[in-house]
This record gives structure tokens, C-alpha cells and sequence, in this order.
């Protein structure tokens, strides 16, 4: 029976893999990644070199009739992320729904590790029994509605921002009087974490975004 790993990757330092992840990447026939160039630096570190395709958001149909030929043909398959854990705000979720449909019998296998939302609830200070998670908010419509889900959530919220729409973001919620942690460059260099009331936040991020920053934001806000 073939198989399809899911596999968890570093969301910024590469020493963050497990054991099982590297030997299954490895073992693997195909690894389909949401950027070839991207998980190359991953493979290239650990010396792993097996054959990749692309998978994201713009694939289109043939791309999962390819992939489900490749699994009818008893190959494994595992596939990556450029950083976290595939499917989670991600078109991996896509494929899968669609093998699971066109294949009567597919071992699906998750390999856990690294997740942005689960390291900036971790360090948040925020009950995290309960939460809810938004993905990215819309870039135009729905971005309304969007936010006033967050405003009326009864739980901690966490969601991701990119660093060109981060301050109009937080501008956005400035009516709300919650503690906030705003999460930049997780696990990597130059790691920073902005932590109070949403107005005090965006003080202390304003200065910073009017140069060049690179990587995605996570914000968490407290419910309470």
C-alpha cells in the first residue's frame, strides 16, 4: 500500500526536524513541496536527495492526477511545506481531500513538528485551552466580517499577517482593549515578540516596518 507522509518542517531554524522526519524524507520516492528552491535548503543541510515537484495554491488538476498516478504506482510520497506543518493554511488540504475521494484504500501519515500557531500560543501567556485560528485575513472583501469574528470570539485568537498588511491589520482592531502578542521571525535570528494593548503595539512595530522586513507575522490575541 503506498503512502503519503505529511511532514512537519522548520519554520525558521533547520536544526528544528525530528529524527522521523529526516529518515522519511529520505525513504521517500517523491517529495512535493510548496517551493522546490525552499525545501532544497532544508534537503541540502541533511544531505537528502530524492526527486521534488511543486505543489501550492496555483497547481491545478493535472498536478493531483499526477500525484495520484505516482501513489496508484505504489510509490511513497511525502509532502512539505515551506515552513510548519502542511495543511494548515495551506492547499495541502486540497490534495488530500481529493486522493481521499479518488483512492479506496491511501495510508495517510502525519509526521509532526514545528507549527507557528502552536509556538506563539506557547510563549503567548494566554489560556490556549480554547482557541480559535483565522489563517490570514481576507486582503479586500470579507475583511469586515473578518475582524468582527475576532472582535466577538470568546477564545484566544491567533492568526497570521504578512508584514506589508501588519500595521493596517492591527489598525483595524484598535477598538478592541485586549492584551496582544504580535510574533515576528519565530525560531530564527532575529526573533522578536511585541507583547501589550494592541495601540502600544503598533508604537512599538511602526518604527521597525518602515524599512524593509521579510517573514510572516503571528498575532495572538488574549479573549480575556
Amino acid at each position: 500500500m503506498s503512502k503519503l507522509y505529511v511532514i512537519a518542517t522548520p519554520i525558521g531554524n533547520l536544526e528544528d526536524i525530528s529524527q522521523r522526519a529526516l529518515r522519511i524524507l529520505k525513504e521517500v520516492d517523491l517529495i512535493l513541496c510548496e517551493d522546490t528552491r525552499v525545501t532544497k535548503k532544508l534537503l541540502t543541510r541533511y544531505e537528502i536527495s530524492k526527486p521534488t515537484t511543486s505543489y501550492h495554491q496555483h497547481s491545478k488538476l493535472n498536478k493531483n492526477r499526477y500525484i495520484l498516478k505516482k501513489l496508484q504506482e505504489n510509490k511513497d510520497i511525502a509532502l512539505v511545506s515551506d515552513a510548519g506543518t502542511p495543511t494548515i493554511s495551506d492547499p495541502g488540504a486540497k490534495l488530500i481531500d481529493y486522493l481521499v475521494k479518488e483512492m479506496a484504500i491511501l495510508e495517510i501519515i502525519s509526521i509532526p513538528g514545528p507549527s507557528a500557531i502552536t509556538a506563539a500560543l506557547s510563549i503567548s501567556g494566554f489560556s490556549a485551552d480554547k482557541f480559535v485560528f483565522f489563517g490570514f485575513p481576507p486582503i479586500k472583501k470579507k475583511r469586515k466580517k473578518f475582524f468582527q469574528e475576532v472582535i466577538d470570539s470568546k477564545y484566544t485568537v491567533v492568526f497570521y499577517e504578512s508584514p506589508h498588511r501588519i500595521l493596517k491589520t492591527l489598525n483595524e482592531l484598535t477598538g478592541i482593549d485586549k492584551q496582544i502578542v504580535v510574533c515576528r521571525e519565530l525560531t530564527k535570528k532575529f526573533e522578536i515578540t511585541y507583547r501589550g494593548k494592541i495601540k502600544d503595539t503598533i508604537k512599538q512595530l511602526t518604527p521597525l516596518l518602515n524599512g524593509k522586513v521579510k517573514g510572516e507575522f503571528v498575532v495572538v490575541i488574549n479573549h480575556d
